[in-house]
């Protein structure tokens, strides 16, 4: 028997079945119940098993552990629309208008069918939960600049005249230059053109120091407000330097976007902890929340989101990655084209997509923290499997797949081995003609 085939059906023995029953998750949601941080991976960001799993582990983390947020791959304001329309503060009554602020590419992302319904399960569950006992929604993510100074304007607007008009001197920085963020990067970076930066940390550290100042009046509303003035001046200081850095070294936007994701985690987490809670579950890519040390990315100087929570946060951080073997799923195929429903190839040899196709199961759920005969046969590093919101199957390899060892990357591991594309909100025609041949690309 090859060394393959023994692991494999070790993995059969060792692994838990998942059924769709309730109980699939109970281990996840058991080790989760010193957690602080549960960081739910995506082996893409266009499969809906990923979407349906972190959702339903998800509510049973709110229902179960009291977590008190979810964390998501986003922007802040898009992502703010949904928490205010969860919690029963604005003025939408469709759950699809709340996800209306999602319209940078790739809109699919958010607005998609697993989402739409799990919006829809957050606000029902709150509105049975006292106003400091429901759950919040907040994006880590940093592309909003102009978006987020908009939200800082129309904030200090209401709460102080005076702030409003220092922050529009600073902001207007933006308005003499380049519009366009990434014209703007270029120019600053060269040196075509001043950088803002110096206005932008001005404005961060005014906001920081008048925090208290600044609520409108006393309540959980006024708090919340205050944190996302914050966070949008935090987004726009980062923001500002990420697009310069853009055209510097590639290794410097990643980990500033992921340093910024960490950041705006842990100032939701105080903030929800002057409320004796903080409890969060993020939703992003296995990219970001795989411990970056455990995969080749550490030797290009790459950390990333789950590096970073593990090293501050320790036992207190619970990870878990999802992988699939094939199927389909939405992509683009070039940034900012239309979503796809494309075929996903069978995953290569060597990989441990592969190495879990040959278990025999549909799908299973795998503890990576037990010590044993399994885990000893996985952390040698395979390949893994990486599909974001791109997909190029003619370049499979050198495109999507990257050097790790599971075991140090997660907790727990849930494969499936077949998926299917999530659902956008708009299908376009793109993504209905999208449904390939199996026997694409070859056409035999």
């Amino acid at each position: 028997m090859s060394r393959q085939l023994h692991l494999a059906r070790a993995i059969g023995t060792s692994a838990q079945l998942l059924t769709g029953a309730r109980d699939d998750h109970d281990a996840i949601v058991s080790a989760a119940a010193g957690a602080s941080f549960v960081l739910l991976g995506e082996a893409s960001h266009g499969t809906h098993e990923f979407y349906r799993e972190r959702a339903q582990i998800t509510k049973r983390l709110i229902q179960e552990q009291r977590f008190d947020a979810v964390a998501i791959e986003g922007d802040w304001p898009d992502a703010f629309r949904v928490h205010n329309f969860v919690n029963g503060r604005s003025s939408e009554r469709d759950t699809v208008d709340a996800l209306a602020e999602f319209q940078r590419f790739p809109q699919w992302m958010w607005r998609n069918a697993d989402v739409l319904d799990f919006v829809g399960w957050l606000r029902a569950h709150n509105e049975r939960r006292a106003p400091e006992e429901r759950v919040g929604f907040y994006g880590l993510d940093l592309y909003s600049m102009h978006r987020s100074t908009a939200a800082v304007l129309a904030y200090l607007d209401r709460v102080d005249a005076a702030a409003a008009a220092r922050a529009r001197r600073r902001y207007a920085c933006f308005e003499e230059l380049s519009g366009d963020p990434h014209s703007y990067g270029y120019e600053a970076q060269l040196g075509l053109t001043r950088s803002c930066e110096d206005e932008v940390v001005a404005q961060l550290v005014e906001m920081q120091r008048r925090r208290a100042d600044l609520a409108l009046r006393d309540g959980i509303a006024a708090d919340d407000e205050q944190l996302a003035a914050e966070q949008n001046a935090l987004v726009v200081q980062n923001a500002e330097r990420y697009y310069r850095e853009q055209f510097g070294r590639r290794v410097n936007t990643w980990n500033l976007r992921d340093t910024h994701m960490v950041e705006t985690l842990e100032a939701v987490a105080r903030h929800l902890a002057r409320r004796n809670r903080g409890k969060v579950v993020v939703w992003a890519h296995n990219s970001h929340l795989g411990d970056a040390r455990a995969t080749d990315v550490a030797a290009r100087g790459e950390l990333n989101v789950g590096q970073l929570v593990r090293e501050r946060h320790g036992d207190a951080t619970l990870a878990v990655g999802f992988t699939t073997y094939h199927g389909t799923v939405s992509a683009a195929s070039e940034w900012d084209a239309p979503v796809e429903r494309k075929r996903v190839r069978p995953a290569l040899d060597g990989s441990y997509e592969a190495l879990f196709h040959a278990v025999g199961a549909e799908r299973f759920l795998l503890d990576l923290r037990q010590l044993g005969e399994v885990t000893a046969g996985l952390v040698e590093p395979r390949l893994e499997r990486a599909i974001g919101v791109i997909y190029k199957p003619e370049t499979e390899r050198w495109s999507h797949y990257f050097e790790a060892s599971l075991p140090r990357q997660f907790d727990f591991v849930l494969h499936f081995d077949e998926t299917r594309a999530v659902e956008p909100l708009e299908r376009t025609a793109h993504w209905e003609a999208g449904e390939l041949p199996e026997t694409y690309p070859h056409g035999l």
